[in-house]
């Protein structure tokens, strides 16, 4: 089964959601891997606009928001979903992981949108905490904002417990960040034994450089035979 996913940091869609979508649908993505996802409002307009279902963190009053977010292009379905909050994350920016399980037909996968913190013992604590989430039987695809590049110890965690997929289908140069003009790869995509990756590419074309300041992440997967 074939599975096509974007990793996008939108910031919060400041520089322009009609943007975002464009970049985004140039791509027909079958999932959306977002950080930094914005307000629930424009989140869902988002949605609307690129014709996907979204999955996001549950209300929570008194507390702050974790910006990640899964859409998913129909006929794949979002059929539950979970935020898990990083312990000890800033009390004014929470980070974490969105965990969603996808069915479509007899193929399911568990994908996870992710967005690690600014500090380098932080972002370690986070990926181990990331780390202890991913298990099961069920193909795993994760994605998001690490803050980090890839010889660092987060990235370097994580990498040895899942494949980066720009390693095994990275095509021309991978930095992500800053979206004018890149110079590090800090936007990550993740996949377990049995995902084929056919491709990974960074969009390079001039709306991709101004519609955030990263850059969107794309690949194309095939999914191990199930059922």
């Amino acid at each position: 089964m074939r599975l096509r996913v974007v990793v996008y940091n939108v910031r919060g869609f400041r520089d322009g959601l009609e943007r975002v979508a464009r970049v985004a649908e140039r791509f027909e993505p079958d999932v959306l891997l977002l950080n930094e996802s914005g307000g629930r409002l424009r989140l869902r307009r988002f949605a609307r606009t690129v014709g996907m279902d979204v999955a996001a963190d549950p209300w929570a009053p008194f507390r702050r928001r974790v910006k990640n977010a899964v859409l998913a292009r129909p006929p794949w379905r979002v059929v539950e979903h979970r935020l898990h909050r990083f312990e000890g994350a800033r009390r004014w920016y929470p980070r974490g992981a969105l965990l969603a399980r996808l069915v479509r037909d007899r193929s399911d996968a568990i994908v996870v949108a992710t967005h690690l913190g600014l500090h380098p013992a932080e972002r370690l604590r986070h990926a181990e905490e990331l780390a202890g989430l991913l298990h099961g039987s069920a193909p795993l695809v994760v994605g998001g904002d690490l803050n980090e590049t890839p010889e660092r110890r987060a990235a370097s965690l994580l990498s040895d417990r899942l494949r980066d997929a720009w390693l095994l289908g990275g095509d021309a140069a991978g930095e992500t960040f800053p979206a004018p003009d890149p110079a590090a790869r800090i936007d990550y995509l993740f996949v377990s034994d049995g995902i084929r990756v056919e491709r990974v590419l960074v969009a390079g074309d001039a709306e991709a450089a101004t519609g955030s300041d990263h850059r969107p992440v794309v690949a194309e997967l095939e999914l191990p035979e199930q059922g």
